[in-house]
């Protein structure tokens, strides 16, 4: 067993939506639909967004590493944007 400094609790409910719902973006194609940003009740961040993982595996970067666990995860910058209003500075 891997010990983390940190582990996503799958409890924590969402609480609320971060930035702009994907429909006022026009990202959904005029469909509901992702991608989308959450606060989760316990602080945590849930994005929804395309899964990429497969692609980027093969040529990431320096010091990035991906756990079996984990996933790259793509929004467009409009959706991050929108958001940053609602985010903490630190």
């Amino acid at each position: 067993m891997t010990i983390r400094g940190w582990e996503a609790d799958p409890s924590s409910p969402l609480v609320r939506r971060l930035g702009k719902s994907p429909a006022e973006l026009g990202t959904t194609g005029g469909e509901q639909g992702c991608p989308d940003i959450w606060e989760l009740e316990n602080g945590d961040i849930a994005v929804v967004g395309r899964d990429l993982t497969d692609s980027y595996l093969p040529n990431l970067p320096p010091g990035l590493v991906v756990a079996p666990d984990e996933r790259i995860v793509v929004i467009p910058r409009r959706t991050a944007a929108a958001a940053k209003a609602d985010l903490p500075d630190a």
